[in-house]
């Protein structure tokens, strides 16, 4: 498993786990354990949960659920007027919160990665427009959280 595939697996875990939580009310530690005992590198009912990498999905689920006072506004205001994160179904909710904690606190991974990634999430749950909300709701935010890095790209 490289690097690479280690953090997609880590971010389908994290979004999956956000979701769970969501819909359940179970805690970040119940979730963790869960998530690692059972679901991860591991096929349920023929649908293969890949490998991940465990350090990043702890660090993700944790902050995205620490950091969710934060997170949430940061969505809001990038969601088009009239559609508050509330008001989002459950599995792009999850989508939405790990990835603005990625582009918030984790600066080591690169904006542009972070959002092609969660777009791919997207994908693997939706047919429809909402990658393109994805990709659009999270581009907005590194615009403002990344600002001096997205500057850098385009002048390099």
């Amino acid at each position: 498993m490289t690097k690479i595939e280690g953090r997609a697996g880590a971010r389908l875990a994290v979004v999956q786990a956000l979701y769970d939580m969501d819909i359940s009310g179970k805690g970040v530690l119940d979730a963790l354990a869960e998530f690692e005992a059972h679901w991860i590198g591991r096929e349920i009912d023929g649908v293969a949960h890949p490998p991940a990498e465990t350090a990043f999905f702890r660090d993700l689920l944790r902050g995205a659920v620490e950091e969710q006072r934060a997170i949430d506004p940061q969505i809001d205001q990038a969601l088009t007027q009239g559609w508050p994160l509330r008001r989002i179904e459950a599995v792009l909710r999850a989508i939405l919160r790990a990835g603005t904690y990625e582009l918030m606190f984790r600066r080591d991974v690169p904006a542009r990665a972070a959002i092609s990634q969660y777009v791919d999430v997207a994908h693997s749950f939706y047919t429809g427009d909402e990658p393109g909300l994805v990709n659009a709701v999270l581009d907005r935010i590194a615009r403002q959280t990344r600002a001096d890095e997205l500057a850098q790209q385009k002048r390099g």
